[in-house]
């Protein structure tokens, strides 16, 4: 039984290491997440159903000033855009 032992170890040991040393110089893949947070909105923008820009607002400390609606549209755009808005939001 011994000899079975020392033959399968010294069989195992022949194939060379079983574990290869990490190259420690090369560039990580990717960059973590917490390094590079994401950037914040400096304004919003909303959209109708047919992709076109119903109004743009500017942000700061999250509130929102100076917003503009385009043109052609109206007061019932702008809410419908904040109803697509909310709509897209909990898919």
């Amino acid at each position: 039984m011994h000899t079975f032992f020392a033959i399968f170890l010294l069989a195992a040991t022949a194939n060379g290491p079983a574990v290869h040393p990490a190259n420690v110089t090369d560039p990580p893949a990717t960059h973590p997440t917490l390094v590079q947070p994401p950037k914040r909105p400096n304004g919003l923008t909303l959209y109708n159903a047919q992709g076109e820009r119903v109004a743009q607002c500017e942000s700061k400390d999250d509130v929102f000033t100076n917003c503009k609606i385009a043109a052609d549209m109206t007061f019932d755009d702008v809410m419908n855009a904040w109803v697509h808005a909310l709509k897209d939001m909990q898919k």
